[in-house]
């Protein structure tokens, strides 16, 4: 009986999850987009990450505590880019994407426009939504956040991170857009690095911020689908020019 009832509830899972994907490729098929149906994560870690206990130590005019036997920082060291859980891994920027896809088991998706399909949007919040776009020959990070800024005002908070350097995102545009209902809503922007913190770019509100109100609007029995598309920005060198 226990075997049974675990199998039926896996199904039951996987049935939820193929209508959740069957109703978001009915509304974008005419668009050709792939669609990722993305399940949200309650973290229980949300602690002071490194880099906001840093900048909080250093705004207060306190260095952060030495260790004697710990060597010299790499510069070159990236910490864990996951905003879910405070995870102590450092490594370099080439291996951040198998560090989010095995430890994390983040999804990827290929494609120059795909829908980020976040299901669940009444959980309440801190709750994160996060998949990797893979695109033009890089790796992107979006994070959907629910989040109270104000207390007992949780809103939604969408953004796109490189998994690169900031001059490498300083090529990339992206676009998020919402469209339900004879509604249309669109952000687009530059992308920034993996290199600053997903809680800084969120606390700047340089992102596609939503209110709940809002955010219903958008919704589908629960379910926001956000399009997603990025494209090389046009850079033009001066001296080329003269």
């Amino acid at each position: 009986m226990l075997f049974f009832t675990q199998c039926f509830g896996a199904v039951l899972d996987l049935i939820h999850l193929r209508f959740q994907h069957y109703k978001a490729k009915r509304v974008f098929s005419a668009a050709g987009q792939l669609v990722c149906v993305v399940n949200p994560t309650h973290s229980l870690k949300y602690a002071p990450t490194r880099c906001a206990a840093a900048q909080t130590s250093t705004e207060q005019g306190v260095l952060p505590p030495c260790h004697h036997h710990e060597a010299v920082h790499d510069p070159q060291l990236v910490p864990c880019t996951c905003p879910l859980f405070s995870c102590p891994w450092e490594g370099h920027l080439e291996v951040v994407v198998s560090h989010l896809r095995q430890t994390h088991r983040i999804n990827i998706l290929q494609g120059a426009e795909i829908v980020f399909l976040a299901t669940d949007m009444h959980l309440p919040a801190p709750t994160d939504w996060i998949i990797m776009h893979s695109c033009l020959g890089h790796q992107f990070l979006l994070v959907l956040r629910k989040q109270e800024k104000y207390e007992g005002h949780p809103q939604f908070f969408a953004t796109m991170m490189l998994i690169g350097t900031p001059t490498q995102a300083d090529n990339f545009t992206y676009r998020l857009e919402l469209n339900r209902n004879q509604r249309r809503l669109k952000w687009e922007a530059t992308p920034r690095s993996v290199l600053e913190c997903v809680d800084s770019v969120i606390s700047d509100g340089d992102c596609l911020v939503l209110n709940t109100s809002l955010a219903q609007l958008f919704s589908d029995n629960g379910s926001l689908a956000i399009g997603i598309a990025i494209t090389t920005s046009k850079v033009h060198n001066a001296e080329d020019e003269m």
